[in-house]
Formats: structure tokens, C-alpha cells, sequence
């Protein structure tokens, strides 16, 4: 590939990085192309006329990274959200602050992982995808554990994995339906049966612990708390060991499955090249990476605050508002492509992202709050995995026949209302998150008093 005097920012170090044709074609996956629906150009006109090759790199990633997406306006969040910290501002604000400021930076992490993507090949990119995928919510659960605040952890994360069946995807179906309603909207079918079996599996290791825990209630052993910790431990590997099959089956034997597909005229074909170099990108992935984290401590620290000041729950602030917000650019990005009727990208976002969280995310929390000394299981309550439960099996009916309208999406979207209203009117204490029932705690303290 020769190199373009008009293109310094694509130099690293001097020399243009070569790119095989396996790697400038990286086998985008939905997730990157539903975050590159909210991508802009930016005009380096003025960047490539600085006379020092260095700053000329540094202005042109920096204008790359910082002013190449829609949600840029929202950047200035960042600081605002560290100065209110720093200046003991009222903690609602430093909340919502850093809620804002997580959305560009959860999009910016999705750009960066496609370009590192570039030199790396798309098996290491698809690997990279599925690690970084669900960076913010991960970062989150991990600053929530450390402050052991377990309930906002769980909350969190099925919060993520409703928005992501409910909303998304309903929301999705509606407004592709109305958008293409005397068109035939037609899937892929075979994505999905994928994504649902991994779904299921993921509720039974949900299920059971609070099964368990139900069937040890009545029991005099006093062995329900601990039996159900090392029954979800136990179950939280076999899910980890699950998903990696899965990302096997993503990236290697059955890959096709997995790849979004681009439409393109055969005259009109461009190659696809990196706006930034390699190193660059590691840094800002970094650097991206720790922003995320900070004002992810200030989300995790000041939630109680804000939902006693806005008058809410803890459990619908985290499960509602915090998944809605930190993943507001991919879930646009895959209700853009169902306006253009390309449902496969769109079930790929919804469907993709909810499967991570379920069978890589939360057990993971679970294997590192075991580690961090902290009492993690997969006992949601009653109302949480019932809500689950009943998203899963009313996603997999609905996507059972390889088709889609309107009314689909409206019925998910339906439920996700009525399950919003469940937790909005849920006024239960935080720490009294995971009792189901007077019988239980009874028991328990009578064991405890013996």
C-alpha cells in the first residue's frame, strides 16, 4: 500500500503501517458497525498543514478520537464531572455528570478496539470486541464490589441484559416495522437460536441457586447461605467455560454467523483503512480505559446520594437509568439500522450484548468477588429472575420464525415498561435485596441464634 503525503495522521512513527488484505478487511462484527452509525468524518485540512510531523500526529488523533463522533458535544461532561467532585458540589450532580460523560467514552472504546483491529487481524479483533465490549459495565461492577455494594452490582447488570432484550431490541422491531412496513423484514435466524440457547442457559445457572435457596428454607441445617454461594461459583465457571466455547463458535468454526454483512456496489468498493496507528490506539484505549473508571468510582459512590435527593430506588436507577445511559450509542446505532431494515445487525447488537453480559460479565463478577474476599451468588430475588426469565422466553418466541413487524416490538417494548414500573414503585432497603421471603431470614437467625 503506498503511502499518502495528504494522510499524515495514518504514519506511525514516521512509516505507514502495512495492512495485509486480512486486515484491512477485519470482518466488522454488528457491535463495531452499530457504533460506527454515530461516527462523522473529521475535516484534517487544517491538521495536515502543521509543519512538525509529531504534533501533526498528535493534533490529527486527537481531532480523530475526540471530534469523530456525534456524541462529542457530550465530552465536556468529563471535566465538569471531576470539577464537581473535586469542589464538594451536591453528589446528584456528580452522578448524572459522570452518567453523561460514560456514553461518548463507551463509543470512543468500540472505535478504538476496530482500529487496533486493523493491524492485529479480525480474530484478535473479535477477541478484542468481546473483552471490551461491555467495558463500562464491567468497570462499574468491579468499583461497586470494591465498595461492597453487591445489590447495585446485580442490579446493574440485569439491568443491562433487560435493556438490551426489551428496549433495544423492541424498540428496534417497532420502528423498523413502522419504517418498513410494506416490506418483507426477514433474519437471519440461525444468530439468534445461537444468542437464545446461551440466554437459557445462562437462567437455569440463574434459577437454581434461588431455587435452592427456596428448597433450604424450610431446612433446619442452616447450610442454604453457604451451599448456595458455592453452588453459584460453581455455575458461574461452567458459564465462563460456556462462553468461551461461544466465542470459539464466534470467531473461528462458524464465523459467518456472526459477521455483519455490508451492502456495497461492485464499482464502489473502498478499502477500509485505520484513522489512527497502532500505539496510538493502545494509548487511547488506555487512557479512554481510565477516564471510564474514575467516573465509574463517582457513579458507584454518589447513586445512593442521587436516588435519596431524585426520590427512586436504588434498583431503578441501576437497573433502568445506568443501562440506558452507559450503552445509549450502541443501542441508536442498532435502531439506525432497523429504520435501513437490516434486522441482523440490529439482533447482533441487542442479542450479542445481552449474551455477553449474562454468560461472560456476571460470572466473571462473581469469580472476582470470590477472589476480592466478597460473598457474590446468581440469587437475584424472586422478582428480578422472574423479570429475566420471562424476557428471555418472550424474546426467543418472538424471534422464532426468522421474521419481524411492528407489533413485535411493541409487545417487547410493552414489557419493558411494566417491568420498569415493577422496580419504579420497589422501594425495598438495599440490603434487604436478596431476602424472598419472612420464612428465610427466620430460619437463618434461628440457626445463627443456636
Amino acid at each position: 500500500m503506498a503511502s499518502n503525503p495528504d494522510q499524515p495522521w495514518l504514519l506511525e512513527n514516521g512509516t505507514l503501517k502495512g495492512l495485509t488484505k486480512e486486515t484491512g478487511r477485519t470482518g466488522r462484527t454488528a457491535h463495531n458497525m452499530s457504533s460506527s452509525s454515530l461516527r462523522k468524518k473529521s475535516d484534517r485540512t487544517l491538521v495536515s498543514k502543521v509543519p512538525c510531523a509529531l504534533l501533526r500526529q498528535f493534533l490529527a488523533n486527537l481531532q480523530e478520537v475526540l471530534l469523530g463522533t456525534k456524541l462529542a458535544v457530550l465530552f465536556p461532561a468529563i471535566p465538569l464531572a471531576i470539577a464537581a467532585q473535586c469542589f464538594g458540589f451536591a453528589r446528584p450532580w456528580v452522578f448524572a455528570l459522570s452518567l453523561i460523560g460514560l456514553m461518548p467514552l463507551a463509543e470512543r472504546v468500540s472505535f478504538l478496539t476496530e482500529q487496533i483491529a486493523y493491524y492485529t487481524g479480525p480474530t484478535v479483533g473479535g477477541l478484542l470486541n468481546a473483552t471490551c465490549g461491555n467495558a463500562t459495565e464491567l468497570i462499574i461492577a468491579i468499583f461497586a464490589l470494591a465498595q461492597h455494594k453487591v445489590a447495585v452490582v446485580k442490579y446493574s447488570l440485569l439491568g443491562s441484559i433487560l435493556s438490551n432484550l426489551l428496549l433495544v431490541l423492541g424498540t428496534s422491531l417497532f420502528c423498523g416495522g413502522i419504517a418498513n412496513m410494506k416490506k418483507e423484514q426477514k433474519y437471519d435466524r440461525r444468530q439468534a437460536d445461537v444468542n437464545s440457547l446461551m440466554l437459557l442457559l445462562a437462567l437455569l445457572c440463574h434459577l437454581l441457586p434461588m431455587l435452592f435457596t427456596f428448597a433450604a428454607a424450610g431446612s433446619s441445617t442452616g447450610m442454604g447461605v453457604d451451599s448456595t454461594l458455592h453452588l453459584s461459583r460453581a455455575s458461574s465457571t461452567v458459564m465462563l467455560l460456556a462462553y468461551a466455547a461461544y466465542i470459539v463458535f464466534q470467531l473461528w468454526t462458524h464465523r459467518e454467523l456472526f459477521e455483519a454483512q455490508e451492502e456495497a456496489d461492485d464499482d464502489d468498493v473502498v478499502e477500509e483503512t485505520p484513522d489512527i496507528g497502532f500505539w496510538s490506539g493502545i494509548v487511547w484505549l488506555v487512557g479512554m480505559t481510565a477516564v471510564i473508571a474514575l467516573l465509574s468510582e463517582y457513579v458507584v459512590g454518589t447513586i445512593e446520594e442521587a436516588a435519596d435527593s431524585w426520590g427512586l430506588s436504588v434498583s431503578f436507577i441501576s437497573i433502568i437509568l445506568l443501562p440506558i445511559v452507559g450503552n445509549a450509542a450502541e443501542h441508536a446505532g442498532a435502531i439506525i439500522f432497523a429504520f435501513k431494515n437490516k434486522l441482523d445487525i440490529t439482533l447482533g447488537v441487542a442479542l450479542g450484548s445481552a449474551t455477553q453480559i449474562a454468560m461472560f460479565v456476571v460470572p466473571l463478577c462473581v469469580i472476582i468477588a470470590w477472589i476480592m474476599g466478597i460473598n457474590m451468588d446468581l440469587n437475584f430475588s424472586v422478582i428480578e429472575t422472574g423479570s429475566l426469565a420471562l424476557s428471555i422466553l418472550a424474546v426467543a418466541f418472538t424471534l422464532q420464525d426468522g421474521s419481524s413487524h411492528y407489533l413485535k416490538g411493541l409487545v417487547l417494548l410493552l414489557c419493558y415498561i411494566i417491568i420498569a414500573a415493577c422496580f419504579f414503585v420497589n422501594k425495598s432497603p438495599l440490603h434487604q435485596s436478596n431476602i424472598l421471603n419472612p420464612g428465610l431470614q427466620t430460619s437463618t437467625g434461628a440457626v445463627r441464634g443456636a
